[in-house]
């Protein structure tokens, strides 16, 4: 009836069926036993950080645990404000069914206490979710979660009351209601799970009251559903532990990515920046996805038009939108879903090619299918640049752009090969510029290397179908030509000659070489390139000492000189080895008076099985081999040794080949030989010719500037034969010049010799430099010699080289022999003396 309140009768449980007497006290205390169990067990803690974090450092644990705070407080405050209608929607509810059968006050309290508190929820879910979702402070996460647990205890507290205000005067079918209300509020701690402390403050008043409530009924039935209820409650507590532990590791889990994402991202933004590399990416259609600045800089476009355009249309960026060399295959592995690596692809790019090089990965979805590629390209273009070039300086000279050494020796041995096949000559012209050296020791370097780059643009038109140019090095030049035989090939080699001789103008200075060519033919010569080269090395060598600027065909007599050669060389090793070299001296006499002023020392090899071998025939071999130094060291210290036992007022002269003058060792040579001698400075006099004056290098100078410095006297040999001689004397001043014998030979009033000795003394009395004139044989040439005050006389006239044995003889007899070539002087011969360096 309405308006009246219906109450069980006494004694009745939910149903109306008796309590069994006896059964409650027992069943209540385990229930609350029970219920406090859990409770302990269910006491909030902190969930522990998972073991993996370990080698973490404390303060990334630390904001690891702030973020991940602050996650489970934003998934909380999102289901909030749906949790709090829910509540208000039940609170209403109730208040529908029990409006009639429960105090009215306690209804509208409690209506007005979840509504108040479901309001509020509302609020702060709205006012903070947002904040929570970002970085909020460690504060801020404390506040929201104090304000939490307060409104769900709210919450919980108000609903604890219903059951123990409504349970007790209602009839069975609202005990149902209220039983089922208190089941699904229980329920709603998995909503509030996320965060465990929010969700028991809510739960535990809930099944607290709802426990007390059926446990104080006195009805046997309530008390069993209690203790269902309290079972009940337990496995939603354990479960929304289960789910606040699941939470907390999920959105850690998803901190910790976040944080590693952004690392890497970090790493790969200072990957791309700091290298050559970058990254790409594509959907499943082969379209661009998240394109970088470094991607659209090397692309040449802006990141929005990259964006999306399929990676195929960029392969194909370049002049016209055609793909160059090595795209397709990009392109059919996009297409077919399969991974590549280290692909190089060509992009000719309308400022030059470039090249790329390529590696992808496929990029599967879950169900296995291609969900795009993933991978890292590179720009090759300088390291392809530069392999190009390696390319090129392995083949080709980087001077003069001709053929070098290794593509000759890959030509000839082709060439080599056909002619043996066929029978068909191939003649190998083998050029050696005359005079090179002199042009690039006056002018420098510079011009040297543009009057060979002059040279092979001469020799380029040569080339055709059957004939190849090569630099061999320095001013070695070589020709292969198909030729018909030795006529044709010697026809061209004389062509070559006419154009190559030709005057030169480098800048502002003119400048004239010629060339030598040797040839040899093979098969009929050689038929290997080794030994094509060495043949026509061969004729080459004899065409520079026949003249130079001619050309000579390989004869079978030039093998026998070679081994000749050859055989000299070893035996000169052996000489040196055994001591079979020996001094013999040749005196200088003064014209003033007939005295031996010096002896130049003159070596001589008597070989055990060659017998007397001259100094023309093995000088050269040494200086070729650099036995010449060797040589000279054993030259220097036996004629200081001798020099040593003779009267105070006599030198001795040593020749010193160029070779040898330009060592390191040469200084440390001079100082051993004089120490171990004990002879002074000043008695040795070094011969070197003019040749040692080309090579103006950094020890050539500093030799010579040592000797003077050290008293030892220069003598400057073969004076006038050479290149420029009367300005090295302004430059280099010597002690002595010694006129070549070519000029003392055949001396008389008429011949031109004579007025170039006599320009020579004019100029060595002017400058205060001695002379001797090498190579006088007859008296008229000393008295010539003599009436224009040359200072010495050195030969056969006054006596060949001898052996040191007879130098003591030598001394005393030499004055007398000149006295009675030169009785007495004539008064018109007496003037005054050069005496300068005597």
């Amino acid at each position: 009836m309405a308006g009246k309140r219906r109450s069980a009768a006494p004694g009745t449980g939910l149903a109306g069926a008796p309590a069994r007497a006896g059964s409650r006290p027992g069943a209540l205390a385990g229930t609350v036993r029970l219920v406090s169990a859990i409770l302990r067990r269910l006491r909030p803690a902190a969930p522990a950080m998972p073991p993996e974090t370990g080698a973490t450092s404390a303060a990334t644990l630390a904001r690891y645990l702030l973020e991940t705070r602050s996650g489970l407080l934003a998934e909380t405050l999102k289901l909030a404000k749906y949790s709090a209608l829910t509540h208000a929607a039940i609170a209403l509810t109730v208040v529908g069914f029990f409006w009639e059968t429960a105090p009215r006050t306690y209804l509208i309290g409690l209506l007005v206490v979840i509504g108040t508190a479901s309001i509020v929820a509302i609020a702060a879910a709205w006012k903070y979710h947002g904040r929570f979702a970002g970085t909020p402070t460690e504060t801020e996460i404390v506040r929201g979660y104090r304000i939490s647990g307060a409104i769900a205890l709210a919450i919980g507290a108000g609903w604890s009351t219903m059951p123990m205000v409504l349970f007790p005067p209602a009839d069975a079918g609202h005990r149902m209601i209220i039983v089922a209300i208190a089941a699904g509020l229980i329920s709603d701690a998995y909503t509030l799970g996320p965060i465990l402390s929010v969700s028991m403050l809510f739960a535990v008043p809930v099944v607290v009251g709802s426990f007390v409530a059926l446990a104080t009924s006195g009805d046997a039935v309530a008390t069993s559903i209690a203790v269902l209820l309290g079972i009940y409650a337990a496995f939603v507590l354990f479960s929304a532990r289960r789910m606040s532990l699941l939470s907390f590791q999920r959105i850690l889990d998803r901190v910790r990515v976040s944080d590693q994402n952004q690392t890497i991202g970090l790493l790969l933004r200072e990957f791309e920046a700091s290298t050559s590399d970058w990254l790409w990416e594509t959907d499943r259609e082969g379209r661009f996805e998240h394109v970088s600045e470094r991607v659209a800089q090397v692309a040449g476009r802006p990141v929005a038009a990259l964006q999306g355009l399929p990676f195929s249309a960029l392969l194909a960026c370049g002049q016209g939108g055609r793909h160059g060399s090595g795209a397709a295959e990009v392109v059919a592995h996009l297409r077919e879903g399969s991974a590549f690596q280290d692909l190089v692809v060509e992009l000719p790019f309308p400022e030059g090619t470039r090249w790329w090089q390529l590696s992808g990965k496929p990029v599967l979805d879950r169900t296995g299918r291609l969900a795009g590629f993933r991978g890292v390209g590179s720009d090759v273009t300088a390291s392809r640049i530069s392999e190009a070039r390696i390319a090129f300086l392995a083949s080709y000279d980087p001077l003069t752009g001709l053929a070098n050494r290794t593509l000759f020796h890959d030509l000839a041995g082709a060439e080599c090969d056909r002619a043996a096949e066929t029978g068909e000559p191939c003649a190998l012209l083998y050029l050696d510029l005359d005079g090179f050296k002199t042009v690039n020791d006056s002018f420098g370097h510079g011009a040297g290397d543009q009057l060979l780059r002059s040279v092979a643009q001469r020799l380029q038109p040569f080339a055709d179908a059957g004939t190849w140019i090569f630099r061999l090095g320095g001013d070695e030049f070589a020709v292969l030509h198909r030729c018909a035989g030795p006529l044709e090939a010697a026809d061209l080699a004389r062509a070559i000659i006419a154009a190559v001789s030709a005057p030169y103008r480098i800048d502002a200075l003119a400048a004239e070489i010629g060339v030598s060519i040797g040839v040899a033919l093979t098969p009929a010569d050689a038929l290997d390139p080794e030994s094509l080269l060495r043949k026509a090395d061969l004729a080459l060598y004899r065409a520079k000492a026949r003249g130079k600027g001619i050309v000579h065909l390989f004869e079978r007599d030039l093998e026998i000189t070679q081994r000749t050669r050859r055989e000299l060389e070893a035996d000169l090793k052996l000489a040196l080895q055994r001591d079979e070299f020996e001094l013999h001296y040749q005196p200088l006499t003064a014209l003033r008076d007939g005295r031996v002023v010096a002896f130049e020392a003159l070596l001589r090899w008597r070989s055990p099985t060659r017998g007397f071998v001259t100094p023309a025939e093995f000088i050269p071999v040494a200086e070729a081999t650099g036995m010449i130094v060797a040589i000279g060291r054993f030259a220097l210290q036996a004629a200081c040794r001798e020099a040593a036992r003779w009267p105070g007022q006599i030198r001795v002269a040593v020749n010193i080949s160029p070779i040898q003058f330009r060592t390191s060792e040469f200084l440390r040579d001079i100082a051993a030989a004089l120490e171990a001698s004990g002879l002074e400075p000043g008695r040795l006099e070094i011969e070197i010719t003019e040749s040692v004056f080309l090579d103006k290098t950094a020890i050539t100078m500093a030799n010579l500037h040592e000797l003077r410095s050290r008293g030892i006297r220069i003598a400057l040999d073969d004076f006038g034969t050479g290149y420029s001689s009367l300005s090295y004397l302004a430059k280099f001043p010597v002690d002595k010049i010694k006129i070549d014998r070519s000029f003392v030979r055949d001396i008389d009033e008429q011949d031109g010799n004579l007025a170039v000795i006599e320009a020579i003394l004019a100029i060595a009395q002017k400058l205060g430099i001695a002379v001797t004139a090498e190579g006088v044989e007859t008296a008229e040439q000393a008295q010539v010699l003599r009436a224009r005050n040359c200072n010495d006389i050195q030969g056969f006239l006054i006596s060949p080289a001898r052996p040191a044995s007879e130098i003591p003889g030598l001394i005393a007899r030499v004055p007398e022999d000149f006295h009675r070539l030169f009785p007495v002087p004539a008064r018109s011969e007496i003037q005054p003396r050069l005496v300068a360096g005597r």
